[in-house]
């Protein structure tokens, strides 16, 4: 393990969600005061703003742009549905390469209207994946699939596992699938353990959030500031750490209190709790 100092914010990158009222302008500013070198994006926002000129906004600030999230949902039966998937992440792969980042982030989709096979959902993603692998090699992006808590597998993710995302992965060469670990979707699982270390040099994203109850209504915004809950993000950073990765380690929180709040007090508190909460003992 590479040695680190106590305030050592290195590799630390803010996902743009985190701190969701901040303009693209903003979120580049207030990282650069706080000297985070990183962020995380969004499809949706970046797009408003327009890709190349986000792209020039992250390279003069000096940021650099750790993931783009996100592509994915490639479980749709029928050829419209299948055809519009692909194009859609197609542009996502591009609008990646645009800005620089060598990660787009998958969340891979949840079941179709009225289907209750997953087996055969995940095999629509691979068949997806083979088509849209080179493309995005051929761009110098890797797909990273996300797994997501079981809760959410029938409409958004119906890779839960990292073993599940991992048996994706594993058909493709390694430059164009990884994985992402996301301490929010994988901490309850006993065996993640093997599974960070089977990961290896697929591993393309590392991801924080806590983990706290009771969830919100709809659940999708219920996660945690480091810290606040029950994950323990130094045993995750040990294991990742452990297989060689040593690139960027994402704070992905949505959580609307957080959103109310003042940015840059939100963020010095990013980095607090990364630096109290993830690095050595």
């Amino acid at each position: 393990m590479s040695a680190v100092t106590p305030n050592d914010l290195s590799r630390l990158s803010l996902n743009q969600e985190t701190i969701k009222q901040w303009s693209l302008p903003e979120l580049a500013e207030g990282c650069v005061k706080a000297g985070v070198p990183g962020v995380g994006l969004w499809r949706a926002p970046v797009q408003e703003y327009g890709v190349e000129r986000a792209a020039r906004l992250m390279r003069d600030a000096g940021l650099a742009v750790t993931s783009l999230c996100r592509g994915g949902f490639l479980t749709g039966v029928g050829d419209a549905d299948r055809a519009a998937a692909l194009a859609d992440n197609r542009r996502a792969i591009d609008e990646a390469a645009t800005l620089g980042t060598a990660t787009l982030v998958l969340v891979s989709g949840g079941l179709p209207p009225g289907s209750r096979d997953l087996h055969a959902a995940r095999e629509r993603i691979a068949d997806a994946l083979a088509e849209l692998a080179p493309y995005a090699g051929e761009r110098g992006v890797r797909l990273a699939i996300e797994p997501l808590h079981p809760m959410f597998a029938s409409d958004r993710c119906v890779v839960s596992t990292l073993s599940q995302a991992l048996d994706l992965a594993e058909r493709f060469p390694a430059d164009q699938l990884g994985v992402v670990v996301d301490t929010y979707h994988l901490w309850w699982d006993d065996r993640v353990a093997d599974g960070i270390a089977r990961a290896g040099d697929r591993i393309a994203a590392f991801q924080l959030a806590d983990w706290i109850t009771p969830l919100p209504a709809g659940v999708l915004l219920g996660r945690g500031q480091l810290g606040d809950g029950v994950v323990d993000f130094r045993r995750f950073r040990e294991l990742v750490d452990a297989t060689g990765y040593s690139g960027p380690i994402e704070v992905e929180i949505f959580n609307e209190g957080l959103w109310s709040r003042d940015g840059a007090e939100v963020l010095a508190e990013v980095a607090d709790r990364f630096m109290t909460e993830t690095l050595p003992l």
